[in-house]
C-alpha cells in the first residue's frame, strides 16, 4: 500500500500514483524522504539509574523527572507518558488511568509509540503500540521570569490515523519563532481503540468508555498539562489547545465534556467542528460490521484480536487512506459528549471559552484530487444516495440547486458540496452557536490555493505555515506560500494564545501594517479573509463561506 502513495508531511493528505515520466522531479525539487526521517527518530526512553544526565534539562513532575535534549536554543522533551499505566492487557478499551507520584528521573529523548493504526498516514511509519499515550513539550532555551502562554496541539487524521511523530508536528521552527511559547502535543486512541462501541456486546457492559476514548486520553493529557506545565515554566491557566480536521474537532468537543474547562481558556480549531461525530446507532453499525469480519461476538473475542490485525482490519473496512471511509467518530453518547453538540454550544456550554475557528475555501478538493474522477465520483454518489434517504424532498432539492450553482465538472459540484457540508457551514455554524450564547468567536477563510492539479485551497494545506516548514509546504500543495503570509497567520494564531484577541498591532505585525481582527456576531458576520497577498477582515456575505439556503441545513445531519 505505501508504494502506492506519495507520503507527505500533513496529516491525512495522500496522492494517486502517477507515472513518473509525467511528474519529473527536479534534483531541487526533490522532496523530503519523510520515511527514513521517521525512523531516524526511533528510540526507546529508558530511567538513569547513575546520575549521569545534564540536570540542566532536567524537568520535576508529578510522574518523574524527565531530561530533555537541546539544539540550538530549543529544548524538547519527548515521549513523557501522561497515564499511570499504558492502556495494554486487560486496560484495552478503558479510560486512561492517572498517573501516580513517581521519583525516578527518565531519559525524554524520543517519541512514544505511535497508536495502533492502518497504514497510510506519516506517523504510521513509526513504531506503533497499544502503549502510545505519550506528550511532547517544546521551548525555548531563553530563561525567563514570566510564565508563558502554553499551547497544546491536538493531531489530525480523521480520529483513525495520525501521530505527535509527524514531521509537520516538529515545534523547533515554531519556538524558534516563539520563544515566549511553550509547545505541547498529545497522543490519543483512533480506531477501533479509541471509538469503538462496545456496550451493546453481551460482555460490553464493562466498557461504558470505549465509544469515546481518545475523547479521554485528549483531556488526561490536558490534566497532565495542567498540573506539570508550571513546571517548564508555562502558565497553567493560559492553555489553548489548538488542532486541525478531527483535531479541531477535537478542540471543539472538549469544552462539552464535564470538567474539561478548568484545563484550557481558548481554542482553535482549523477545519474541525462538532460535525464529526456520530450517533450510538452509526456507532454500532460499524462495531458489528468488524466484528462480523473478524468472527467476533464478544468483547472476549475481539481481545484476542492482535492489535495488528485489528487495526488493519478497520483499515481495509473504513480507512481513510483505504476507501475514505468517514465513520469512525467521537460518540453524541449523552454522558461524555452531548447528544446534540450543536444544542449545547448555543445554549452556552462553551461560551466561557473564547474561539478561534475556521476553514479553507476547498477543503474536499484534498480528497477528491488524491482519488482521482472516476474513484471520487463513485465515492459521492454512494454518499450523496445514503444522505438523500434522510433529507426530505424539499432538502433534497436545495442539495441539487447548489449542485446546479457550482460550474465546472462533476466531481467539483460534489468536491464543493461535501466541502460545504463537513467543513464551511459547520465552521459557520459553529461562530453562530457560540455568538448567539453570548460566547466570543474570531472566525477565518483561508484562500491561499495549491499548485498541485486540483488541490485549490484543500484540506490540510495550510498546517505548514501554523509550524514553520515551507519544506513540507512544496510536497502538500506543490509550492511555498509566502514566508510573511505564514509568519503573518502564525502571529495571529500566538497572539490569540498570549491574549485571547488574534489582532495584531503594526509594530508586532511582520508586515508592519496591523491587522484588526473582528469578533464574529450575528448581524454583521465579519471574518478575516487569510488571503495570501491581503489579509483582510470581511463581511461574510462578501466571501460566501456558505451558502445559507442550499447547504446551511446540512450541519445537523452531523457527517453521515
Amino acid at each position: 500500500m505505501l508504494a502506492a502513495i506519495v507520503i507527505c508531511g500533513a496529516t491525512m493528505f495522500f496522492t494517486s500514483c502517477r507515472d513518473k515520466d509525467d511528474n519529473p522531479v527536479t534534483p531541487e525539487e526533490e522532496p523530503v524522504n519523510v520515511e527514513e526521517y521517521i525512523k531516524s527518530l526511533y528510540g526507546e526512553n529508558k530511567r538513569i539509574t547513575d546520575g549521569n544526565y545534564d540536570k540542566s534539562l532536567a524537568v520535576k513532575c508529578s510522574n518523574g523527572t524527565f531530561v530533555g535534549t537541546k539544539t540550538d536554543n530549543v529544548i524538547y522533551y519527548l515521549g513523557i507518558p501522561f497515564v499511570g499505566q499504558q492502556p495494554v492487557g486487560n486496560l484495552r478499551w478503558k479510560a486512561p488511568v492517572d498517573v501516580t507520584p513517581n521519583d525516578g528521573v527518565y531519559e525524554a529523548y524520543y517519541y512514544g509509540k505511535t497508536p495502533m493504526q492502518a497504514e497510510g498516514d506519516p506517523s504510521a511509519l513509526y513504531v506503533q503500540g497499544e502503549d502510545c499515550l505519550y506528550l511532547n513539550v517544546w521551548q525555548s532555551a531563553e530563561k525567563s521570569t514570566e510564565k508563558k502562554p502554553v499551547m497544546v496541539w491536538i493531531y489530525g487524521g480523521g480520529f483513525e490515523t495520525g501521530g505527535t511523530i509527524d514531521p509537520q508536528y516538529d515545534c523547533t521552527n515554531f519556538i524558534t519563532e516563539n520563544p515566549d511559547i511553550i509547545v505541547v502535543t498529545i497522543a490519543y486512541r483512533l480506531a477501533a481503540y479509541g471509538f469503538l462501541h462496545l456496550s451493546h456486546l453481551p460482555d460490553g457492559a464493562d466498557y461504558p468508555d470505549a465509544q469515546n476514548l481518545g475523547t479521554l486520553d485528549q483531556l488526561m493529557g490536558l490534566k497532565w498539562v495542567h498540573e506539570n506545565i508550571a513546571a517548564f515554566g508555562g502558565d497553567p491557566d493560559n492553555v489553548t489547545i489548538f488542532g486541525e480536521s478531527a483535531g479541531g474537532s477535537s478542540c471543539a468537543l472538549l469544552p462539552l465534556v464535564k470538567g474539561s474547562q478548568k484545563y484550557f481558556k481558548r481554542l482553535i480549531a482549523q477545519s474541525g467542528s462538532p460535525i464529526m461525530t456520530r450517533s450510538t446507532e452509526e456507532a454500532i453499525e460499524c462495531t458489528d460490521m468488524i466484528m462480523a469480519e473478524l468472527g467476533c461476538k464478544t468483547v472476549a473475542d475481539l481481545q484476542q484480536v492482535s492489535p495488528r490485525k485489528l487495526a488493519d482490519t478497520v483499515g481495509r473496512l473504513l480507512g481513510i487512506y483505504q476507501v475514505l471511509g468517514w465513520r469512525i467518530w467521537p460518540e453524541r453518547d449523552g454522558r461524555i459528549l452531548p447528544k446534540d453538540p450543536w444544542e449545547s454550544y448555543a445554549n452556552g456550554a462553551a461560551k466561557d471559552i473564547k474561539l478561534l475557528v475556521g476553514c479553507n475555501k476547498d477543503e474536499f478538493n484534498t480528497f477528491s484530487a488524491a482519488f482521482g474522477v472516476e474513484r471520487w465520483n463513485k465515492w459521492a454518489a454512494d454518499r450523496m444516495e445514503k444522505r438523500s434517504k434522510l433529507m426530505t424532498q424539499e432538502e433534497n432539492a436545495k442539495v441539487e440547486s447548489y449542485l446546479n450553482s457550482v460550474s465546472g465538472e462533476e466531481w467539483e459540484k460534489t468536491s464543493s458540496l461535501f466541502s460545504q457540508s463537513y467543513f464551511n457551514a459547520p465552521a459557520i455554524r459553529l461562530s453562530e452557536n457560540q455568538a448567539s450564547a453570548g460566547g466570543q468567536v474570531f472566525t477565518y477563510f483561508f484562500t491561499p490555493e495549491a499548485s498541485t492539479p486540483g488541490v485549490k485551497s484543500g484540506h490540510a494545506i495550510e498546517q505548514s505555515a501554523v509550524f514553520d516548514h515551507p519544506e513540507l509546504c512544496v510536497q502538500i500543495a506543490g509550492r511555498e506560500f509566502d514566508p510573511t503570509f505564514c509568519k503573518t497567520m502564525r502571529k495571529l494564531w500566538v497572539q490569540f494564545a498570549k491574549t485571547g484577541n488574534p489582532s495584531l498591532s503594526a509594530n508586532i505585525s511582520p508586515d508592519g501594517k496591523a491587522k484588526e481582527w473582528p469578533l464574529y456576531d450575528q448581524s454583521e458576520k465579519q471574518v478575516m479573509v487569510l488571503d495570501e497577498f491581503n489579509i483582510h477582515p470581511a463581511k461574510e456575505s462578501d466571501v460566501k463561506i456558505v451558502d445559507w439556503e442550499n447547504t446551511y441545513f446540512l450541519t445537523k445531519y452531523y457527517c453521515n
